[in-house]
């Protein structure tokens, strides 16, 4: 250590030698085309560069939607045998610890989120050199970094309950030891405060596809007030969408998960994936630009002639015969949510279908939703799907607003009515499937209904929790413990949190 310490004072004494007539204190970083924080947000070009950067730990974000259905009735874990992804067996089983691999990465992609957002709007006025950058639209980029940081947080705390609460600035390595776990309505108000101000200068309509809407801020807005069992404030958020006109129930309820169907009439919010760069990393949550998740729920060892569409993947997030069984005949949903590859197989004897059945954990059914397809990826394949993921559809709007209007105070059961009704429809091709109940009983209809709707997207455990649903659902589960997850044992270990009960 000491002869690293005589080295640098040699260097300072030659420097002062060889520049007598100039201090080295005053010495300019870019002499070593070094580049530092002054040289950020410069222009209108980096502050919309950086924006983008506030996007992409979305991606990273992939296994929150497994773990919203693999920790729920829907679906198992799969895989080829107990200790495949080990984390996800833990939550499937509700044997999960502080040392889970897979809540760990929701962790530092939130955060990692959260920081970025948190660096814009802290040289929101002045960039760190101290000069005020002004453009059109600045205003409106900034509502969508607000609303990112707000969903960041609202998973978060939907994942962990009270979790630490910064918005002034990114946090450094030295701050981690200064963190506290803020209560959860504080997380919400929060969240509510980002996205009423992103609501205020969004455009109703993006010119580039997936990125952030004032219908998204409302829609997301109108959530969060639903997990807090605030359904006036939640209905009347939900209505602005519902009343602008600007979304619609698409007649083709499979060809919605299609790569056409990206980013349709019906997508409120969708997480944007790509297949363009064949970047990977195994190691790193980052892994790749693509959907991880696709990979996993595909039909291990999968082989077919022809025109078979689909491709072979890790048969992991499976869906259970329970989830099957709800549906009711008729039901179009059925289909295009869960694939049962032998009745496939038997009904395409063209393809010559060979396959591995799911070694661990097999139900017979498959993610149909994100089952991976065929010329949808590149470079390491398994990394790199383009499957986006659909966050938040008008249908999920619909029903939210319909629970919304049943569950109020003042409540109007006609609008709550009409707008199951009409998810309804769009699942069965017509009016004869129409929901007449009242009260308590139209409350089950709108649960059971978002079951049916969202299936495989990654609600159905959070909102059996919210509802209060989960003890009487999921094998295991525990109240007053399960209701969240536990918080990472290394932020215990650096930060001193503390932990949630029973972990």
């Amino acid at each position: 250590m000491k002869h690293i310490h005589y080295k640098i004072l040699g260097m300072l004494i030659a420097i002062s030698v060889l520049s007598s007539c100039k201090k080295w204190v005053d010495y300019n970083p870019h002499e070593d085309f070094a580049i530092t924080e002054l040289d950020y947000l410069r222009s209108e070009s980096d502050y919309r560069t950086m924006a983008v950067s506030v996007y992409t730990p979305l991606q990273w974000l992939n296994q929150a939607v497994p773990v919203g259905e693999i920790a729920s009735d829907n679906a198992v874990s799969g895989g080829e045998n107990a200790s495949d992804v080990l984390s996800l067996q833990q939550i499937d089983d509700f044997t999960h610890t502080p040392i889970n691999a897979t809540l760990t990465e929701i962790w530092q992609a939130a955060y990692e989120g959260i920081n970025r957002a948190n660096y814009l709007n802290q040289y929101k006025i002045a960039n760190p050199a101290g000069t005020t950058v002004v453009f059109a639209g600045k205003e409106a980029l900034f509502g969508e970094v607000n609303f990112l940081r707000a969903y960041y947080y609202f998973t978060l705390t939907k994942f962990f309950g009270d979790v630490p609460l910064f918005i002034d600035k990114r946090l450094g390595l030295t701050d981690s030891k200064s963190l506290t776990r803020a209560p959860k309505a504080s997380v919400y108000k929060q969240i509510e405060t980002d996205l009423t101000n992103a609501i205020a200068v969004l455009p109703a309509i993006q010119s580039q596809k997936g990125r952030i809407t004032k219908y998204a801020a409302q829609a997301l807005l109108g959530k969060v007030y639903l997990y807090q069992n605030k359904f006036s404030e939640a209905a009347a958020m939900l209505d602005n969408v519902i009343n602008a006109n600007a979304f619609s129930l698409v007649n083709n309820f499979a060809g919605m998960f299609l790569a056409s169907g990206e980013n349709g009439p019906e997508s409120v919010f969708e997480i944007q994936y790509t297949n363009t760069s064949p970047y990977y990393n195994w190691g790193g949550v980052t892994r790749g630009q693509g959907n991880y998740a696709v990979q996993q729920c595909g039909i291990r060892g999968l082989n077919g002639k022809g025109a078979m569409p689909y491709a072979a993947g890790w048969s992991t997030n499976l869906p259970t015969q329970n989830l099957a069984s709800a549906y009711t005949a008729g039901d179009i949903r059925k289909a295009a949510t869960v694939l049962d590859i032998e009745a496939y197989k038997t009904a395409n004897p063209a393809f010559e279908i060979t396959y591995q059945v799911a070694p661990y954990k097999n139900t017979g059914l498959y993610n149909q939703k994100y089952l991976p397809r065929k010329g949808e990826t590149s470079g390491q394949i398994e990394l790199n799907y383009l499957n986006n993921y659909r966050i938040i559809r008008y249908a999920d709007v619909l029903l939210m607003a319909a629970e919304a209007y049943n569950r109020s105070s003042t409540p109007d059961e006609t609008k709550a009515r009409t707008y199951l009704n009409s998810v309804r429809k769009r699942a069965f091709g017509n009016d004869d499937h129409q929901i007449n109940a009242t009260g308590s009983a139209l409350t089950q209809a709108i649960w059971e209904e978002r079951r049916l709707e969202l299936a495989m997207e990654g609600d159905r455990f959070f909102d059996l929790v919210r509802t209060g649903m989960a003890t009487t659902k999921i094998t295991g589960f525990k109240v007053g413990k399960h209701e969240v997850f536990p918080i990472p044992q290394q932020e215990i270990d650096i930060s001193g949190l503390s932990q949630n009960n029973g972990y």
